[in-house]
Protein backbone atom coordinates (compact mmCIF):
# COMPACT_ATOMS: atom_id res chain seq x y z
CA UNK A 1 0.00 0.00 0.00
CA UNK A 2 2.90 2.61 0.82
CA UNK A 3 4.18 1.77 -2.83
CA UNK A 4 1.33 2.35 -4.36
CA UNK A 5 0.88 5.89 -2.39
CA UNK A 6 4.23 6.67 -3.25
CA UNK A 7 3.24 6.13 -6.85
CA UNK A 8 0.84 8.21 -6.72
CA UNK A 9 2.33 10.90 -4.82
CA UNK A 10 4.55 11.09 -7.96
CA UNK A 11 2.03 11.77 -9.98
CA UNK A 12 0.35 14.19 -7.94
CA UNK A 13 3.61 15.87 -7.43
CA UNK A 14 3.84 16.14 -11.73
CA UNK A 15 0.45 17.35 -11.60
CA UNK A 16 1.45 20.31 -9.26
CA UNK A 17 4.11 21.71 -10.76
CA UNK A 18 2.89 21.30 -14.14
CA UNK A 19 -0.19 23.60 -12.79
CA UNK A 20 2.07 25.90 -10.69
CA UNK A 21 4.57 26.77 -13.72
CA UNK A 22 1.66 26.49 -16.26
CA UNK A 23 2.89 23.89 -18.38
CA UNK A 24 1.70 20.25 -19.42
CA UNK A 25 1.96 17.35 -16.86
CA UNK A 26 3.67 14.87 -19.76
CA UNK A 27 6.12 17.60 -19.32
CA UNK A 28 7.18 17.51 -15.70
CA UNK A 29 6.76 13.61 -16.03
CA UNK A 30 9.32 13.17 -18.67
CA UNK A 31 11.85 15.88 -16.48
CA UNK A 32 11.38 12.87 -14.24
CA UNK A 33 11.99 10.13 -15.88
CA UNK A 34 15.12 11.71 -17.63
CA UNK A 35 16.57 12.23 -13.85
CA UNK A 36 15.52 8.73 -12.86
CA UNK A 37 17.71 7.54 -16.23
CA UNK A 38 20.85 9.87 -15.11
CA UNK A 39 20.45 8.66 -11.72
CA UNK A 40 20.62 4.76 -12.73
CA UNK A 41 23.29 5.25 -15.15
CA UNK A 42 25.42 6.70 -11.89
CA UNK A 43 24.75 3.50 -10.37
CA UNK A 44 24.60 0.98 -12.79
CA UNK A 45 27.46 2.62 -15.18
CA UNK A 46 27.57 5.80 -17.68
CA UNK A 47 28.40 3.51 -20.31
CA UNK A 48 25.01 1.92 -19.97
CA UNK A 49 22.19 2.91 -22.37
CA UNK A 50 19.27 3.09 -19.48
CA UNK A 51 15.36 3.82 -19.85
CA UNK A 52 13.16 5.01 -17.43
CA UNK A 53 9.14 5.30 -17.46
CA UNK A 54 6.92 6.36 -15.01
CA UNK A 55 3.35 5.02 -16.13
CA UNK A 56 0.66 7.73 -16.12
CA UNK A 57 -2.10 6.09 -14.95
CA UNK A 58 -0.24 4.46 -11.75
CA UNK A 59 2.90 6.15 -11.16
CA UNK A 60 5.04 2.83 -11.65
CA UNK A 61 8.58 3.80 -12.16
CA UNK A 62 10.22 1.12 -14.60
CA UNK A 63 13.77 0.59 -15.50
CA UNK A 64 15.44 -1.04 -18.65
CA UNK A 65 19.03 -1.18 -20.12
CA UNK A 66 19.11 -1.82 -24.00
CA UNK A 67 20.98 -4.02 -25.57
CA UNK A 68 21.89 -4.02 -29.28
CA UNK A 69 21.87 -7.58 -31.43
CA UNK A 70 25.08 -8.31 -33.28
CA UNK A 71 27.25 -10.82 -34.00
CA UNK A 72 30.34 -9.55 -32.44
CA UNK A 73 30.38 -8.17 -29.31
CA UNK A 74 32.51 -4.94 -28.57
CA UNK A 75 30.51 -3.66 -25.62
CA UNK A 76 29.20 -5.68 -23.16
CA UNK A 77 27.17 -2.87 -21.80
CA UNK A 78 25.15 -2.00 -24.62
CA UNK A 79 25.62 -5.10 -26.97
CA UNK A 80 24.47 -8.93 -26.76
CA UNK A 81 24.94 -11.72 -29.42
CA UNK A 82 21.94 -12.82 -31.51
CA UNK A 83 22.18 -16.48 -29.85
CA UNK A 84 21.53 -14.71 -26.52
CA UNK A 85 18.83 -12.81 -27.83
CA UNK A 86 17.21 -15.00 -29.25
CA UNK A 87 17.15 -16.68 -25.88
CA UNK A 88 15.16 -13.64 -24.82
CA UNK A 89 12.97 -13.06 -28.51
CA UNK A 90 13.22 -15.42 -30.52
CA UNK A 91 12.36 -12.94 -33.05
CA UNK A 92 15.34 -11.36 -32.76
CA UNK A 93 17.41 -10.24 -35.57
CA UNK A 94 20.94 -8.54 -36.13
CA UNK A 95 20.59 -4.38 -35.58
CA UNK A 96 17.51 -4.87 -32.90
CA UNK A 97 17.26 -4.08 -29.45
CA UNK A 98 16.97 -5.84 -26.49
CA UNK A 99 14.89 -4.50 -23.27
CA UNK A 100 16.51 -6.23 -20.17
CA UNK A 101 14.84 -4.96 -16.65
CA UNK A 102 16.39 -3.58 -13.94
CA UNK A 103 15.53 -3.83 -10.18
CA UNK A 104 14.29 -0.07 -8.72
CA UNK A 105 16.87 1.82 -7.22
CA UNK A 106 16.95 3.79 -3.87
CA UNK A 107 17.93 7.35 -4.58
CA UNK A 108 21.07 8.31 -2.61
CA UNK A 109 21.39 12.09 -1.73
CA UNK A 110 23.43 12.82 -4.35
CA UNK A 111 21.74 11.27 -6.75
CA UNK A 112 18.53 12.74 -5.42
CA UNK A 113 20.34 16.41 -5.90
CA UNK A 114 21.30 15.47 -9.56
CA UNK A 115 17.77 14.64 -9.85
CA UNK A 116 16.08 17.62 -8.54
CA UNK A 117 18.81 19.54 -10.99
CA UNK A 118 17.56 17.88 -13.95
CA UNK A 119 13.57 18.29 -13.19
CA UNK A 120 14.43 22.27 -12.08
CA UNK A 121 16.33 22.70 -15.48
CA UNK A 122 13.46 20.67 -17.57
CA UNK A 123 10.55 22.84 -16.32
CA UNK A 124 12.49 26.02 -16.45
CA UNK A 125 13.21 25.09 -19.82
CA UNK A 126 9.45 24.69 -21.16
CA UNK A 127 8.47 27.36 -18.95
CA UNK A 128 10.57 29.65 -21.09
CA UNK A 129 9.51 28.23 -24.01
CA UNK A 130 5.41 28.07 -22.76
CA UNK A 131 6.47 32.37 -22.03
CA UNK A 132 8.10 32.77 -25.78
CA UNK A 133 5.19 31.40 -27.46
CA UNK A 134 2.43 33.29 -25.61
CA UNK A 135 4.20 36.73 -25.57
CA UNK A 136 5.47 36.38 -29.58
CA UNK A 137 2.24 37.05 -30.88
CA UNK A 138 1.80 39.71 -28.47
CA UNK A 139 3.93 42.28 -29.83
CA UNK A 140 2.00 45.54 -30.31
CA UNK A 141 0.07 45.21 -27.20
CA UNK A 142 -0.51 47.14 -24.25
CA UNK A 143 -0.24 44.95 -20.93
CA UNK A 144 -0.42 45.89 -17.18
CA UNK A 145 2.38 44.48 -14.53
CA UNK A 146 3.96 44.99 -11.21
CA UNK A 147 7.41 46.62 -10.90
CA UNK A 148 9.33 43.39 -9.13
CA UNK A 149 12.65 45.36 -9.03
CA UNK A 150 14.23 48.12 -10.18
CA UNK A 151 17.96 48.42 -10.92
CA UNK A 152 20.41 50.67 -12.34
CA UNK A 153 16.90 52.47 -13.57
CA UNK A 154 16.10 49.19 -15.51
CA UNK A 155 12.86 47.81 -14.15
CA UNK A 156 11.40 44.04 -14.23
CA UNK A 157 7.82 43.32 -14.57
CA UNK A 158 5.91 40.85 -13.26
CA UNK A 159 3.00 40.06 -16.10
CA UNK A 160 1.75 37.24 -14.11
CA UNK A 161 3.00 34.51 -16.73
CA UNK A 162 6.20 35.95 -17.71
CA UNK A 163 8.27 38.81 -16.65
CA UNK A 164 9.48 41.41 -18.86
CA UNK A 165 11.88 44.38 -19.13
CA UNK A 166 11.38 48.08 -19.46
CA UNK A 167 15.03 49.43 -19.95
CA UNK A 168 15.57 53.28 -18.05
CA UNK A 169 15.87 55.16 -22.05
CA UNK A 170 12.28 53.15 -22.42
CA UNK A 171 11.01 55.35 -19.49
CA UNK A 172 9.11 59.01 -19.61
CA UNK A 173 11.88 62.04 -18.68
CA UNK A 174 11.70 62.06 -14.55
CA UNK A 175 9.71 58.83 -13.93
CA UNK A 176 10.69 56.75 -11.51
CA UNK A 177 8.97 53.52 -10.38
CA UNK A 178 9.57 51.24 -6.68
CA UNK A 179 8.49 47.50 -6.25
CA UNK A 180 4.75 47.10 -6.15
CA UNK A 181 3.48 49.86 -8.19
CA UNK A 182 1.68 48.74 -10.90
CA UNK A 183 2.62 49.67 -14.89
CA UNK A 184 1.09 49.42 -17.77
CA UNK A 185 3.48 49.27 -20.83
CA UNK A 186 4.20 48.64 -24.91
CA UNK A 187 5.33 45.09 -25.76
CA UNK A 188 7.23 46.10 -28.47
CA UNK A 189 9.89 42.97 -29.04
CA UNK A 190 10.11 39.13 -27.56
CA UNK A 191 13.49 37.68 -28.14
CA UNK A 192 14.71 33.86 -27.35
CA UNK A 193 18.08 34.47 -25.73
CA UNK A 194 20.38 32.29 -23.48
CA UNK A 195 18.83 33.04 -20.13
CA UNK A 196 15.29 32.71 -21.61
CA UNK A 197 12.58 34.90 -23.14
CA UNK A 198 12.99 38.57 -22.97
CA UNK A 199 10.00 40.66 -23.40
CA UNK A 200 10.97 44.12 -23.72
CA UNK A 201 8.72 46.76 -23.02
CA UNK A 202 8.05 50.39 -23.89
CA UNK A 203 6.26 53.90 -22.65
CA UNK A 204 8.25 56.10 -25.24
CA UNK A 205 7.44 54.19 -28.42
CA UNK A 206 4.77 55.90 -30.69
CA UNK A 207 3.24 52.94 -30.60
CA UNK A 208 2.23 53.11 -26.97
CA UNK A 209 0.28 56.54 -27.70
CA UNK A 210 -1.48 54.98 -30.60
CA UNK A 211 -2.48 52.26 -28.71
CA UNK A 212 -3.75 54.22 -25.84
CA UNK A 213 -6.12 56.42 -28.07
CA UNK A 214 -7.12 53.35 -29.27
CA UNK A 215 -8.49 52.29 -25.65
CA UNK A 216 -10.00 55.83 -25.48
CA UNK A 217 -11.57 56.17 -28.17
CA UNK A 218 -14.33 53.46 -29.50
CA UNK A 219 -14.54 55.10 -32.94
CA UNK A 220 -10.51 54.07 -33.04
CA UNK A 221 -11.25 50.88 -31.92
CA UNK A 222 -13.79 50.36 -34.80
CA UNK A 223 -11.82 51.41 -37.31
CA UNK A 224 -13.91 54.43 -38.23
CA UNK A 225 -11.79 56.93 -37.09
CA UNK A 226 -7.42 55.65 -38.02
CA UNK A 227 -4.43 57.21 -36.79
CA UNK A 228 -2.11 57.40 -39.94
CA UNK A 229 0.82 58.70 -37.91
CA UNK A 230 2.32 59.95 -34.54
CA UNK A 231 5.38 61.57 -33.66
CA UNK A 232 6.41 62.11 -29.93
CA UNK A 233 9.40 63.95 -27.42
CA UNK A 234 8.63 61.80 -25.09
CA UNK A 235 7.27 63.38 -21.53
CA UNK A 236 7.12 66.93 -23.45
CA UNK A 237 5.39 67.07 -26.25
CA UNK A 238 3.31 64.81 -28.99
CA UNK A 239 1.39 65.17 -32.44
CA UNK A 240 -1.08 62.42 -33.87
CA UNK A 241 -2.54 62.53 -37.25
CA UNK A 242 -6.26 61.15 -37.64
CA UNK A 243 -8.43 60.93 -40.25
CA UNK A 244 -12.18 59.82 -39.97
CA UNK A 245 -13.42 57.13 -42.50
CA UNK A 246 -16.96 58.65 -41.58
CA UNK A 247 -17.99 62.57 -43.08
CA UNK A 248 -20.64 62.48 -40.54
CA UNK A 249 -17.55 62.21 -37.53
CA UNK A 250 -14.97 64.92 -36.48
CA UNK A 251 -11.95 62.71 -35.96
CA UNK A 252 -10.22 65.79 -34.04
CA UNK A 253 -12.87 66.58 -31.76
CA UNK A 254 -13.49 62.54 -31.13
CA UNK A 255 -9.92 61.69 -29.97
CA UNK A 256 -10.76 65.02 -27.75
CA UNK A 257 -13.62 64.24 -26.32
CA UNK A 258 -16.41 65.90 -24.31
CA UNK A 259 -14.45 68.61 -22.86
CA UNK A 260 -10.89 66.98 -23.19
CA UNK A 261 -12.07 63.91 -21.16
CA UNK A 262 -10.63 61.07 -23.82
CA UNK A 263 -7.34 63.16 -24.28
CA UNK A 264 -6.51 64.22 -20.93
CA UNK A 265 -7.06 60.61 -19.48
CA UNK A 266 -4.08 60.02 -22.15
CA UNK A 267 -1.85 62.69 -21.31
CA UNK A 268 -2.48 61.72 -17.72
CA UNK A 269 -0.82 58.00 -18.14
CA UNK A 270 2.06 59.84 -20.01
CA UNK A 271 2.76 61.96 -17.40
CA UNK A 272 1.36 65.76 -18.49
CA UNK A 273 2.76 65.27 -22.28
CA UNK A 274 1.23 67.52 -24.76
CA UNK A 275 -0.43 66.13 -27.23
CA UNK A 276 -1.57 68.03 -30.51
CA UNK A 277 -4.23 66.17 -32.41
CA UNK A 278 -4.07 66.68 -36.35
CA UNK A 279 -6.35 66.29 -38.92
CA UNK A 280 -4.78 64.05 -41.57
CA UNK A 281 -4.69 65.05 -45.53
CA UNK A 282 -3.48 63.20 -48.48
CA UNK A 283 -2.26 66.34 -49.89
CA UNK A 284 1.27 66.96 -48.34
CA UNK A 285 1.03 70.55 -48.22
CA UNK A 286 -2.59 70.74 -46.25
CA UNK A 287 -0.65 68.16 -43.75
CA UNK A 288 2.72 69.76 -43.10
CA UNK A 289 0.75 73.15 -43.03
CA UNK A 290 -1.48 71.22 -40.10
CA UNK A 291 1.45 69.06 -38.76
CA UNK A 292 2.91 72.89 -38.04
CA UNK A 293 -0.30 74.35 -35.99
CA UNK A 294 -0.73 76.08 -34.05
CA UNK A 295 1.97 78.27 -36.04
CA UNK A 296 0.21 79.76 -39.19
CA UNK A 297 1.59 79.45 -42.40
CA UNK A 298 1.80 82.32 -45.28
CA UNK A 299 2.97 80.09 -48.25
CA UNK A 300 4.83 76.62 -49.22
CA UNK A 301 6.88 75.73 -51.92
CA UNK A 302 7.01 71.51 -52.06
CA UNK A 303 9.97 69.36 -54.02
CA UNK A 304 8.15 66.00 -54.08
CA UNK A 305 11.64 64.27 -55.54
CA UNK A 306 13.22 65.26 -52.78
CA UNK A 307 10.69 65.08 -49.78
CA UNK A 308 11.42 68.41 -48.75
CA UNK A 309 9.37 71.25 -48.11
CA UNK A 310 9.93 75.16 -47.39
CA UNK A 311 7.47 76.97 -45.06
CA UNK A 312 6.84 80.61 -45.23
CA UNK A 313 5.39 82.26 -41.85
CA UNK A 314 4.54 85.77 -41.06
CA UNK A 315 7.30 87.53 -38.90
CA UNK A 316 5.71 87.17 -35.55
CA UNK A 317 4.91 83.22 -35.98
CA UNK A 318 8.74 82.36 -36.37
CA UNK A 319 9.56 81.17 -33.26
CA UNK A 320 5.94 79.41 -32.74
CA UNK A 321 6.62 77.30 -35.81
CA UNK A 322 10.09 75.99 -34.50
CA UNK A 323 9.37 75.59 -31.13
CA UNK A 324 11.23 75.70 -27.95
CA UNK A 325 14.70 74.01 -29.11
CA UNK A 326 12.87 73.03 -32.75
CA UNK A 327 10.30 70.78 -31.44
CA UNK A 328 7.80 72.25 -33.05
CA UNK A 329 9.14 71.88 -36.67
CA UNK A 330 11.26 68.16 -35.94
CA UNK A 331 7.92 66.87 -34.56
CA UNK A 332 5.83 68.13 -37.22
CA UNK A 333 8.72 66.34 -39.41
CA UNK A 334 8.95 62.91 -37.82
CA UNK A 335 4.82 63.37 -38.23
CA UNK A 336 4.42 63.63 -42.35
CA UNK A 337 7.48 62.33 -43.21
CA UNK A 338 8.89 65.24 -45.33
CA UNK A 339 11.87 67.86 -44.33
CA UNK A 340 10.83 71.40 -43.44
CA UNK A 341 12.84 74.50 -43.97
CA UNK A 342 10.71 77.37 -41.98
CA UNK A 343 11.51 80.96 -43.57
CA UNK A 344 9.69 84.28 -42.78
CA UNK A 345 8.16 86.39 -45.08
CA UNK A 346 11.03 88.79 -44.56
CA UNK A 347 13.69 86.40 -45.36
CA UNK A 348 11.97 84.83 -48.60
CA UNK A 349 11.35 88.23 -49.73
CA UNK A 350 15.23 88.81 -49.31
CA UNK A 351 16.50 85.67 -50.76
CA UNK A 352 13.41 86.27 -53.68
CA UNK A 353 15.08 89.44 -54.58
CA UNK A 354 18.59 87.73 -54.54
CA UNK A 355 17.99 85.18 -56.98
CA UNK A 356 16.29 87.98 -59.38
CA UNK A 357 19.49 89.69 -58.86
CA UNK A 358 21.49 86.68 -60.02
CA UNK A 359 19.14 85.59 -62.65
CA UNK A 360 19.52 88.78 -64.09
CA UNK A 361 22.96 88.87 -63.81
CA UNK A 362 23.50 85.41 -65.26
CA UNK A 363 21.58 87.22 -68.38
CA UNK A 364 23.63 90.40 -68.67
CA UNK A 365 26.89 88.32 -68.98
CA UNK A 366 25.56 85.21 -71.10
CA UNK A 367 23.53 87.23 -73.54
CA UNK A 368 25.27 91.13 -73.29
CA UNK A 369 22.35 92.85 -72.10
CA UNK A 370 21.54 95.51 -70.32
CA UNK A 371 19.66 94.95 -66.85
CA UNK A 372 16.36 95.95 -68.17
CA UNK A 373 16.04 92.92 -70.66
CA UNK A 374 17.87 90.84 -67.99
CA UNK A 375 15.26 91.77 -65.44
CA UNK A 376 11.97 91.60 -68.00
CA UNK A 377 13.42 88.06 -68.90
CA UNK A 378 13.70 86.95 -64.89
CA UNK A 379 10.44 88.49 -64.41
CA UNK A 380 8.49 86.73 -67.39
CA UNK A 381 9.55 83.38 -65.70
CA UNK A 382 12.83 83.01 -67.74
CA UNK A 383 15.29 80.93 -65.36
CA UNK A 384 18.17 79.42 -67.63
CA UNK A 385 19.81 80.42 -70.93
CA UNK A 386 18.71 77.29 -72.23
CA UNK A 387 15.55 78.56 -71.88
CA UNK A 388 15.81 81.53 -74.18
CA UNK A 389 17.61 79.71 -76.98
CA UNK A 390 15.20 77.00 -76.95
CA UNK A 391 12.08 77.91 -76.50
CA UNK A 392 9.83 78.95 -79.47
CA UNK A 393 10.09 82.66 -80.76
CA UNK A 394 6.57 83.14 -79.83
CA UNK A 395 7.61 83.30 -75.86
CA UNK A 396 9.84 85.84 -76.01
CA UNK A 397 7.59 87.99 -78.64
CA UNK A 398 4.87 87.44 -76.06
CA UNK A 399 7.39 90.01 -73.56
CA UNK A 400 6.48 93.85 -73.58
CA UNK A 401 8.97 95.81 -75.43
CA UNK A 402 10.05 92.70 -77.11
CA UNK A 403 10.07 92.95 -81.31
CA UNK A 404 10.93 89.99 -83.40
CA UNK A 405 14.75 91.60 -84.28
CA UNK A 406 15.21 91.62 -80.29
CA UNK A 407 13.20 87.98 -79.65
CA UNK A 408 15.61 86.27 -82.32
CA UNK A 409 18.69 88.03 -81.84
CA UNK A 410 18.85 87.08 -77.93
CA UNK A 411 18.16 83.59 -79.19
CA UNK A 412 20.90 83.50 -81.51
CA UNK A 413 23.19 84.88 -78.81
CA UNK A 414 21.65 82.12 -76.26
CA UNK A 415 22.24 79.22 -78.63
CA UNK A 416 26.10 80.55 -79.15
CA UNK A 417 27.18 81.21 -76.08
CA UNK A 418 26.10 77.57 -74.67
CA UNK A 419 27.45 76.04 -77.55
CA UNK A 420 30.59 78.05 -76.67
CA UNK A 421 30.25 76.65 -73.02
CA UNK A 422 29.66 72.87 -74.20
CA UNK A 423 32.72 73.13 -75.93
CA UNK A 424 34.46 74.61 -72.98
CA UNK A 425 33.18 71.68 -70.71
CA UNK A 426 34.00 68.87 -73.81
CA UNK A 427 37.30 70.15 -73.56
CA UNK A 428 37.43 70.04 -69.84
CA UNK A 429 35.28 66.61 -69.90
CA UNK A 430 38.54 65.20 -72.15
CA UNK A 431 41.53 66.06 -70.35
CA UNK A 432 40.14 64.23 -67.29
CA UNK A 433 40.04 61.57 -69.29
CA UNK A 434 36.16 60.73 -69.02
CA UNK A 435 35.48 58.37 -72.21
CA UNK A 436 32.92 59.09 -74.49
CA UNK A 437 30.58 55.70 -73.84
CA UNK A 438 30.01 57.72 -70.89
CA UNK A 439 29.49 61.12 -72.28
CA UNK A 440 26.91 59.23 -75.09
CA UNK A 441 24.62 58.07 -71.91
CA UNK A 442 21.29 60.22 -72.07
CA UNK A 443 20.49 61.65 -69.47
CA UNK A 444 24.63 63.21 -68.78
CA UNK A 445 24.97 67.04 -69.64
CA UNK A 446 27.91 68.40 -70.58
CA UNK A 447 28.30 69.94 -67.42
CA UNK A 448 27.48 66.92 -65.41
CA UNK A 449 30.55 64.92 -67.13
CA UNK A 450 32.84 67.51 -65.83
CA UNK A 451 31.23 66.83 -62.35
CA UNK A 452 31.53 63.34 -62.59
CA UNK A 453 35.34 63.26 -63.97
CA UNK A 454 36.07 65.64 -60.96
CA UNK A 455 35.04 62.99 -58.90
CA UNK A 456 36.98 60.54 -60.41
CA UNK A 457 33.81 58.84 -62.53
CA UNK A 458 35.20 58.42 -65.88
CA UNK A 459 34.05 54.97 -66.78
CA UNK A 460 30.39 53.22 -67.89
CA UNK A 461 31.70 51.04 -64.62
CA UNK A 462 32.63 53.65 -62.76
CA UNK A 463 29.08 54.89 -62.73
CA UNK A 464 27.06 51.70 -62.34
CA UNK A 465 28.92 50.86 -59.17
CA UNK A 466 27.31 54.06 -57.94
CA UNK A 467 24.19 53.81 -55.84
CA UNK A 468 21.03 56.78 -56.47
CA UNK A 469 21.98 58.61 -53.17
CA UNK A 470 25.58 58.89 -54.27
CA UNK A 471 24.66 60.77 -57.24
CA UNK A 472 21.93 63.10 -55.89
CA UNK A 473 22.06 63.25 -52.14
CA UNK A 474 21.69 66.79 -50.53
CA UNK A 475 24.91 67.00 -48.78
CA UNK A 476 27.59 64.78 -50.82
CA UNK A 477 25.87 64.11 -54.10
CA UNK A 478 28.04 64.06 -57.09
CA UNK A 479 25.69 65.84 -58.99
CA UNK A 480 23.64 67.70 -55.87
CA UNK A 481 24.18 70.36 -57.67
CA UNK A 482 21.46 69.79 -61.06
CA UNK A 483 18.73 68.94 -58.43
CA UNK A 484 18.05 65.08 -60.60
CA UNK A 485 15.37 63.40 -59.14
CA UNK A 486 15.84 59.71 -58.10
CA UNK A 487 14.00 57.98 -60.92
CA UNK A 488 16.27 60.27 -62.74
CA UNK A 489 19.33 58.74 -61.10
CA UNK A 490 18.35 55.60 -61.78
CA UNK A 491 17.74 55.49 -65.32
CA UNK A 492 21.55 56.92 -65.55
CA UNK A 493 22.75 54.25 -63.36
CA UNK A 494 21.13 51.55 -65.30
CA UNK A 495 21.76 52.68 -68.62
CA UNK A 496 25.87 52.79 -67.62
CA UNK A 497 25.20 49.15 -66.08
CA UNK A 498 23.12 47.98 -69.73
CA UNK A 499 26.91 46.58 -70.81
CA UNK A 500 27.07 44.37 -68.14
CA UNK A 501 24.30 42.26 -69.66
CA UNK A 502 25.59 42.47 -73.12
CA UNK A 503 28.13 39.86 -72.36
CA UNK A 504 25.39 37.20 -71.39
CA UNK A 505 23.73 37.86 -74.80
CA UNK A 506 27.13 37.09 -76.59
CA UNK A 507 28.15 33.97 -75.28
CA UNK A 508 25.01 31.68 -75.87
CA UNK A 509 25.68 33.62 -79.42
CA UNK A 510 29.48 32.64 -79.67
CA UNK A 511 28.58 29.16 -78.69
CA UNK A 512 25.65 28.41 -81.24
CA UNK A 513 28.53 30.10 -83.83
CA UNK A 514 31.04 27.38 -82.74
CA UNK A 515 28.78 24.44 -82.49
CA UNK A 516 27.91 25.00 -85.92
CA UNK A 517 31.44 25.71 -87.64
CA UNK A 518 32.12 22.04 -85.71
CA UNK A 519 28.83 20.57 -87.37
CA UNK A 520 29.97 21.55 -90.93
CA UNK A 521 33.65 20.70 -90.37
CA UNK A 522 32.12 17.34 -89.40
CA UNK A 523 29.65 17.14 -92.34
CA UNK A 524 33.00 17.96 -95.00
Amino acid sequence: MATTANRLELLQVADAVAREKNIEQDIVIEAMEEAIQKAARSKYGIENEIRAEIDRGTGEIRIARLLEVVDEIESDATQIKVKEARGRNPDAQVGDFISEPLPPIDFGRIAAQTAKQVIVQKVRDAERERQYEEYKDRIGEIVNGLVKRVEHGNVTVDLGRGEAVLRRDELLPRESFRQGDRIRSYIYDVRRELRGPQIFMSRTHPAFMAKLFEQEVPEIYDNIIEIKSVARDPGSRAKIAVISHDQSIDPVGACVGMRGSRVQAVVNELQGEKIDIISWSPDPATFIVNGLAPAEVAKVVLDEDARRIEVVVPDDQLSLAIGRRGQNVRLASQLTGWDIDILTEEEESERRQQEFHERSQAFIDALQVDEMIAQLLVAEGFTSVEEVGYVPIEELLAIDGFDEDLAGELGTRAREYLDRVNSELAQKRSDLGVEDALADLSGLTPAMLVALGEAGIKTLDDLGDLASDELIDREEGILRAFQLGEEEANAIIMAARAHWFDDEDEVPQEAAETAEAEAESAAG
